[in-house]
């Protein structure tokens, strides 16, 4: 099992398409648009969704503009966990944990946490309904925790443990899909799933904890253990929700005084060596022989430009032997070049 090998010969970066969801903004449609036409222009060939995006808003969008491609081009992934409903409440006051108000301007529709057998089944067909298509290539179980703190996540996870990943299993078997595995932005419940035998994901998506800003955690176990089970990572978030990018949030909120002062250090070192911070963002994150691919995400055509000079970027090794020396990288870290 890898998940490398699902996705397109080659691919290294993938678009995630969490904006779309109007994340942060209200993103018209054509803009939406256009963004996953510059994609593929590109020469992008996987797609990550959720349910969760926007409602169902993210999903709608991606496959009203990838409707008039031939469906074997490219690789679709989304996720379970999350069932939209037809009741509709107020968006901007959604209790989501810590990423409560992420998509204020989303479609009203409400949202249920069910990793049961039943509402794994239920998501998939909605989610195909949505997106306008016969299949789906990869499936994610999303947020199992996303509040770790707390006994909350432990049901949580068993009911994904005896509904999710049983179905996602047995639907994988019957060649459904073609892929599955967690799509999380905490490293504890990917460790706990590669340790139970029961469980055969394929891979893993995790969000903003494999980055410049964050990744000691990921290092200490995870990292080689996926690695050990050919249970690859795709990074998601490498910009850590912006920061590494020109924004200003980090983890889902407006980033703290501590990690801004960390990113101008980093800015600081890409100056001094010509290097620009998203293709160090990328390709630090792509270094590790456990990633598959990163998926940074989107709203404006430009973007995907501008991604796409950043993983063909030339950069120094001296760049890297200065984050090292000034701890702005674990030390243990894998970087461009290393194996060279």
């Amino acid at each position: 099992m890898s998940i490398k090998d699902k996705l397109p010969a080659g691919t290294l970066l993938g678009f995630g398409t969490a904006p779309l969801g109007n994340m942060f903004r209200d993103i018209p449609e054509a803009e939406a648009a256009a963004t996953v036409d510059a994609a593929w222009d590109h020469g992008i060939r996987y797609f990550d969704t959720a349910p969760f995006y926007g409602a169902g808003l993210s999903e709608i969008r991606l496959g009203r503009a990838l409707a008039r491609r031939n469906r074997d081009d490219y690789v679709l992934s989304t996720k379970v966990g999350r069932l939209i409903l037809d009741e509709v409440e107020d968006a901007s006051a959604r209790d989501l944990g810590e990423k409560g108000g992420l998509f204020a301007t989303g479609r009203p529709n409400k949202m249920v946490n069910d990793y049961s057998a039943d509402a794994t089944l239920r998501s998939i067909e909605d989610s195909l309904r949505r997106l306008g298509t016969d299949r789906l290539d990869i499936v994610w179980v999303h947020d199992i925790a996303q509040d770790f703190y707390g006994d909350e996540w432990l049901a949580r996870f068993e009911s994904a443990r005896t509904g999710a990943f049983r179905v996602l299993t047995r639907l994988r078997e019957e060649g459904v899909i073609k892929a599955w595995g967690l799509g999380v932005n905490r490293v504890e419940p990917i460790e706990l799933t590669l340790d139970l035998a029961e469980a055969q994901p394929d891979g893993f998506l995790l969000a903003g904890r494999y980055t410049l800003l964050d990744h000691a955690r990921a290092l200490q176990r995870l990292m080689p253990a996926a690695a050990a089970r050919r249970a690859e990572i795709v990074v998601g978030g490498p910009y850590s929700s912006g920061i590494l990018a020109g924004g200003a949030h980090f983890e889902y909120q407006t980033a703290p005084a501590e990690i801004v002062a960390r990113v101008e250090r980093i800015k600081a070192v890409a100056r001094r060596h010509g290097v620009g911070i998203k293709a160090a963002a990328l390709q630090f994150s792509l270094a590790n022989p456990a990633v598959a691919a990163v998926i940074p995400g989107a709203s404006r055509p430009e973007r995907i430009a501008e991604d796409m000079a950043a993983l063909a970027e030339t950069i120094p090794a001296e760049f890297w032997r200065e984050m090292r020396e000034q701890k702005l990288v674990a030390a243990d870290a894998p970087l461009p070049g290393d194996h060279a």
